[in-house]
């Protein structure tokens, strides 16, 4: 018997916060890309929130396990998080921190569309495919409606943007797939957050070194953004959010999660004085409606025949 639980007042005020939490890191990248690169402040925040965790780990007299070969599923996971954030970093220099929450967070469709492919009860349903109808004609309405942002830039660098950030989540769904289909799902998630740290660090700071984007110009605004996305984001965030896991139904904290692209989208225009467009708020709307019928179903038909049987 399952002994997690149905979400309650202390879950859904953590997952506000976490979906706040979530939804201002691109708004924290962008913020001080003119002092520090995208790709140089993911990759110095990843490296230390991995000696973090591994503190954690420590502590709880953990180690990294190789066994079963679980270090070819960790080098790929590790590699996957790094692209997605690689992709991230560089939609950043192109289109708004708001474009690039809600294409990031297509990454449940992507991820379901894998999970289909690759394991029998993960089949989609038709209420399912009918969500990834919806999303994909969100996306499309995204990409249709360009005006200018309100920072520089040319309508096809904006799309080419979009494209990164649509990428970014193609990666993040990946990643949730790789870490479902191998032994990767029956280690401590301190693990397999360790493997996706220490990835990014490594070649997010490679190419941070090859590109020319290793200066720092250490602003007040820099200090802060690097102590809430290495404390906040990369470790604090992610051990609350592998601890609601643990204690609460997924499906109904995927739900939750949706927030984060909203959220996006409001700080990208309180902080960063961004346009947000009609036809991207739109689209973002109907892509966020599809990612809610393909994550949510399997709650929404519990919801539905527990209503049938009262």
């Amino acid at each position: 018997m399952d002994a997690r639980k149905a979400l309650d007042g202390q879950a859904i005020g953590l997952m506000v916060v976490l979906c706040m939490v979530w939804g201002l890191q691109q708004v924290a990248l962008k913020a001080t890309a003119d002092d520090i690169s995208p790709l140089l402040q993911i990759s110095l925040r990843s490296g230390i929130a991995a000696v973090l965790v591994g503190l954690v780990m420590i502590a709880r007299r953990e180690t990294l396990s190789m066994a079963g070969g679980l270090w070819r599923p960790g080098l790929i996971v590790g590699v996957l998080f790094a692209m997605e954030y690689l992709f991230v970093a560089e939609a950043l220099r192109h289109t708004s921190a708001a474009h690039t929450a809600v294409f990031l967070y297509t990454a449940p469709i992507f991820a379901a569309l894998g999970l289909h492919w690759k394991m029998p009860a993960e089949r989609l349903a038709p209420m399912q495919w009918l969500g990834i109808g919806i999303a994909f004609v969100g996306i499309v309405m995204s990409f249709s409606g360009h005006g200018l942002p309100a920072f520089s830039g040319s309508i096809g660098g904006v799309l080419w943007g979009d494209l990164l950030a649509l990428a970014a989540g193609a990666s993040y769904g990946a990643t949730s797939v790789v870490i479902r289909c191998t032994g990767l799902s029956r280690i401590p998630a301190t693990q397999t957050l360790l493997y996706q740290l220490l990835g990014a660090f490594i070649i997010l700071l490679a190419a941070a070194a090859s590109s020319g984007e290793m200066s720092v110009n250490p602003t007040p605004l820099v200090w802060s953004a690097m102590i809430f996305q290495t404390l906040v984001v990369s470790f604090i965030s992610f051990l609350v959010w592998f601890w609601l896991l643990r204690h609460y139904l997924a499906s109904r904290l995927g739900v939750c999660s949706f927030m984060t692209p909203i959220f996006g989208v409001a700080l990208g225009a309180w902080i960063l004085n961004e346009k947000i467009e009609p036809r991207f708020i739109a689209g973002a709307l109907l892509v966020l409606a599809g990612i809610v019928l393909v994550s949510g179903y399997e709650w929404m038909k519990r919801a539905a025949l527990a209503r049938a049987e009262t």
